[in-house]
């Protein structure tokens, strides 16, 4: 049993998709959550430019006592994982291997879709994890560097024409392609679930790598007895690196249920 918190970071807000998750997995248990509202979005960044934030990042949850980090950020998990693991005496866990192994494990025809950041996109870290599972599977991968930067805006419903057109140009070939699965490779897309599904029927199924990365956590906090013996009542503190004064509408949006919490600000460069 440890009853330390969990520490969750993203980019932004898209990383309270897989606080959801957890919430859903472990009602018990404390999370605190950073988004670095501020530079959001990591998508476009090099690589070192991405490690540098990620380890700020990390470095600020630090300060709280922590028994894990998620890193809900498809961005990050591509990029940065190994080094923030290596460097870290505490679990540092990542979305992209959770939900790689869901994709490779659900396709039926062997074209699998994905789409995310251009750094997830660039690494290459999903399609190697993919074939690992499944050697026969084609993935087919397509950038979307506009999803982030809308849905932090709050363009992501349907009939909203600016999204819905964004997505059909994003999508269209891989529909053409036939895809049977898809995987929604950045923390920000679940947002976008009634548009893409939309955009590619209703016969394509569509891996969420938050609330996979969410039960890839669970399941190792479990096997390690280090979960709250508390059933419910976790209590979440919140955190951004930017204006707070929009978080708490849209973050009710993403996790499902009303903020309530004071949202504190953090000078993420000082760290």
């Amino acid at each position: 049993m440890d009853k330390r918190p969990i520490g969750v970071f993203d980019s932004g807000l898209g990383g309270l998709t897989a606080v959801r998750e957890l919430r859903r997995l472990l009602p018990g248990e404390d999370i605190v959550y950073f988004g670095d509202t501020g530079r959001v979005p990591y998508g476009g960044r090099s690589a070192e430019t991405i490690i540098k934030y990620a380890r700020q990042d990390v470095a600020f949850l630090r300060t709280f006592d922590l028994k894990a980090i998620v890193i809900a950020c498809g961005t990050v998990s591509t990029t940065a994982l190994d080094v923030l693991a290596a460097e870290n005496p505490i679990p540092v866990l990542g979305v992209v291997a959770p939900a790689a192994a869901a994709a490779a494990r659900s396709t039926k025809n062997g074209a699998i879709g994905l789409i995310g950041t251009q750094a997830s996109i660039r690494s290459g870290a999903y399609e190697r994890l993919i074939r690992a599972e499944n050697p026969a599977a084609r993935v087919l991968a397509r950038p979307c560097p506009l999803f982030v930067p809308l849905v932090e805006d709050g363009r992501f419903r349907l009939g909203d024409v600016v999204i819905e057109t964004v997505a059909e140009e994003y999508l269209a070939p891989l529909k053409q392609a036939g895809v049977d699965t898809l995987v929604l490779g950045c923390t920000h897309y679940p947002l976008l679930i009634d548009v893409i599904r939309a955009c590619m029927g209703p016969g394509v199924t569509l891996i969420n790598a938050g609330a996979e990365g969410a039960k890839a956590a669970a399941a190792a906090l479990a096997a390690a007895d280090a979960l709250n013996d508390r059933q419910a009542g976790g209590r979440y503190r919140y955190f951004v690196s930017d204006r707070q004064e929009d978080f708490s509408r849209l973050a009710s949006i993403f996790l499902g249920w009303d903020v309530t919490e004071a949202v504190g600000q953090v000078d993420i460069a000082a760290f």
